[in-house]
């Protein structure tokens, strides 16, 4: 009975949630005059909030927005910003995120109770609660972990492809184009290759278009993709516009040193594998040629002691 009404009552209030959710996400699109007062009254507030009314519907996810993180400034800039570095630019993908994860907070332990009723020998109630608390914080902690993985691998394939990029973005300048031109250039030609860059470079841009300045759109694009090679590219972008220096020369520099810092890379790699051998030979080939150059002699030991010893002992 107990763990019946359990059920139900966690039933109740999933469906509940999901049914307002939905009822909320396909509300009808507001007015273009609401839209750009909303934008302009949060634009004039300092910090441009992440859930807009015409795009996810307002009062559930606005309230799901006052109760987590994203009611604190800080913390709504901070998730926003961690979402970017994995490609995630939507408004709402924060207010998602956090619904997400109280989804699968509720979830776990509701599936775990539900299948409970086709189990020969249902748990007690200590463990059903200590599991369900259990599956709680898995549910809250799983889509961290999810994100935390998926940031270092992107930026893992940045800087695996930045250099290749700057290299062709090295040659465009060379070649007469400027730099805003030559980012274009370049973003069109590495889309398929190399997609992460080719985005970072087509929001830079956009951008430059939408009437920023360059300083800005680059700092804008170090933020989001937090790569260390980016990072020294836009600063020394901004001190050779700054001091008037050659753009294209700069970067040529830095092309060459990032191709001698990949080459010490690998070598110290390279160098590394002698050691990282040394343990699997040891515990795993070791024994085996030992054993196989042992046995041999201890078989002949064997087979000539066995006869004196059998003497022995009949005698």
């Amino acid at each position: 009975m107990i763990l019946d009404a359990i059920i139900y009552v966690l039933s109740f209030a999933a469906a509940a949630l999901g049914t307002l959710a939905m009822i909320q996400t396909v509300s009808r699109v507001a007015r273009t005059q609401r839209r750009l007062g909303e934008t302009l009254t949060a634009a004039d507030a300092g910090e441009p909030s992440i859930v807009r009314a015409d795009s996810v519907g307002g009062s559930f996810m606005k309230w799901v927005q006052r109760s987590s993180s994203l009611s604190d400034n800080e913390g709504r800039r901070k998730l926003r910003n961690r979402l970017s570095l994995v490609g995630v630019e939507h408004p709402a993908a924060p207010v998602w995120y956090v619904m997400g994860r109280f989804a699968l907070a509720i979830g776990l332990p509701l599936l775990f109770l539900f299948s409970q009723r086709f189990v020969a020998q249902p748990a007690s109630l200590l463990q059903l609660v200590v599991i369900s608390l259990a599956l709680c914080g898995v549910g809250l902690i799983l889509p961290h972990m999810i994100l935390d993985n998926r940031i270092k691998a992107r930026r893992q394939a940045m800087e695996q492809e930045f250099p290749d990029v700057l290299d062709l973005t090295v040659v465009c300048i060379e070649a007469g184009l400027g730099l805003e031109a030559a980012l274009v250039r370049v973003g069109q030609e590495i889309g398929g290759s190399h997609p992460r860059m080719a985005d970072a470079y087509a929001r830079v841009s956009q951008q430059l278009r939408a009437g920023q300045s360059r300083a800005e759109a680059l700092r804008s694009m170090a933020k989001r993709v937090e790569v260390d090679g980016v990072s020294s590219f836009v600063t020394l972008v901004i001190q050779s516009d700054a001091l008037g220096a050659s753009i294209a020369q700069t970067l040529r520099s830095y092309a060459a040193e990032m191709r001698a810092n990949r080459f010490h890379a690998a070598e110290e790699k390279a160098m590394r594998i002698p050691v990282l051998m040394t343990i699997p030979l040891v515990a795993c080939i070791l024994p085996v040629v030992v054993f196989a150059l042992l046995l041999p002699p201890i078989i002949d030991v064997i087979r000539e002691l066995a006869p004196a010893l059998a003497g022995q002992g009949r005698g």
